[in-house]
Order: structure tokens, then sequence, then C-alpha cells
């Protein structure tokens, strides 16, 4: 077994057994199943067709797959250095790459197993209604997608700094700067909107998850967006590994 695959293994054995991320499965599955109730047994579900519920219940759920995945990342490099175990790290035979890699797979296999026990509520639907298992798995690809974005944005915030609570609030200005940017492009003009609405990490890029479309360019932003910080966080390890 490779480093990555060690780091891998000690940090998803991280995450089982603190309780902090029990503590954000749970909030995340209450929240996910209270606002599916809302949509598919509230005051207003006779209204609603199974497709409009399906994609409202996506929609609840890529807000909530985001905070998530800030919640989970923000321990991954800040927590080693306020214990001094990031030294260990650094004085290893192991590349930052794999380093960040390992500690990147662990958070989106933690979260993907959150994101899979909501499986049972879009299938739901189907005791009074009819949905598309295209859209299902579409639905979750895209959620799988923007976990990982936002979780490397949560890496890179939290290899800048050895608080966490630091950590959080840069990855939450640059994931809600990314979410604000799909409103702004509403209502500024051309190019500025289309700029916008390119690196917009929601809105465009995720509405045909959300409908069960599948677009390559939607895959490619979602893959190039984690790249890119995934590959700063690298960056920053390397500058403070001389520091």
């Amino acid at each position: 077994m490779g480093a990555t695959g060690i780091i891998f293994r000690r940090e998803f054995g991280a995450y089982v057994r603190s309780p902090m991320g029990y503590i954000v499965a749970a909030v995340v599955l209450l929240l996910d199943g209270i606002l599916f109730y809302a949509l598919a047994l509230g005051p207003r579900a006779g209204e609603r067709l199974s497709g409009e519920v399906l994609m409202g219940f996506f929609y609840n759920a890529s807000g909530l797959t985001a905070v998530a995945a800030v919640a989970l990342s923000i321990r991954l490099i800040a927590e080693e250095r306020a214990a001094g175990t990031q030294l260990l790290l650094n004085t290893s035979p192991v590349r930052d790459w794999e380093i960040v890699l390992g500690k990147f797979l662990s958070a989106l296999a933690f979260l993907s197993a959150i994101t899979v026990t909501t499986l049972y509520m879009p299938f739901l639907i189907l005791v009074n209604g009819k949905i598309a298992f295209g859209h299902i798995v579409v639905g979750y690809l895209g959620l799988t997608l923007l976990g990982a974005a936002v979780l490397s944005i949560g890496l890179f915030a939290t290899a800048l700094t050895r608080h966490q609570l630091v950590a959080a609030a840069s990855a939450s200005v640059i994931t809600g700067t990314l979410f604000l940017l799909w409103p702004l492009s509403q209502i500024v003009g051309p190019p500025l909107s289309r700029v916008f609405a390119a690196l917009a990490i929601h809105g465009r890029h995720w509405a045909g998850f959300q409908q069960g479309l599948f677009h390559l360019r939607d895959v490619v932003y979602y893959v190039a967006l984690t790249y890119f910080f995934l590959y700063a966080a690298t960056k920053v390890m390397e500058a403070k590994r001389w520091e």
C-alpha cells in the first residue's frame, strides 16, 4: 500500500472514530429528511409532479452537501499543525501531493457515504409517483462532483492556517463567492455575465445534474475546479515545508 493509501486509511478512520463526522452526518440526514418531507408530503405536495419533487430534493441536497464538505475538510491539515503532527509528515519520505490526495480521498469517501445514505428518499417517490432511474444516477453524480469541488476548496483553506476557525471562514468565503457568482451573472451585463456564469459552482453547471441531464462540460468544470484547488493546496504545503 502506498503512502496515499496509508494516509487515506488513517484519515478515514479519524472520521469514523471522532464525533465530528457523526454530527455532520446526523445534521445532513436530518435536514435532508425534513426538506424532503416538506416537498413530498407537505401541504402543497399534491400540486407537484414526481420529477419536480426529485429536482427539489437534489437542489436542497446540493446546499447541504456543500456545507458538509466545508465542515469535513477544515480539520484535515489545520488539525495536524495544531496538534504538532504536521512536522512528522514533513520529515517523512512522503510527498506533499500524496498527503493532499490521501486526505482529500478520505474526506470524499466519508462525504459520499453520507450522501449514499439519503438514497432511500428519492425512491420513496415511487410510492405514489414515477421517476427515471437515470435522473437519480445523474443527480447523485452531481452531488459527488460538487462535494469533491468544495472539499478541495476546504483542503486548500486548511493548508493555509493552523486555526480551524480561520480555515472554516476562508473556505466558506471562497465557496460562498463561487455560489454567488451565478445570481450576480443574472444582474450584470456581458461580458461579465458570461464569465460569472462560467465560473459559478452552482447554477448553470448544477442545473443539468438537478434535472437529470448529463453534460460533459459540467463534469469537466467540477473536475477542473477540484484539480485547481488540490494543486494549490499542494503548493501551499510545499511552501510551508521549508518555512
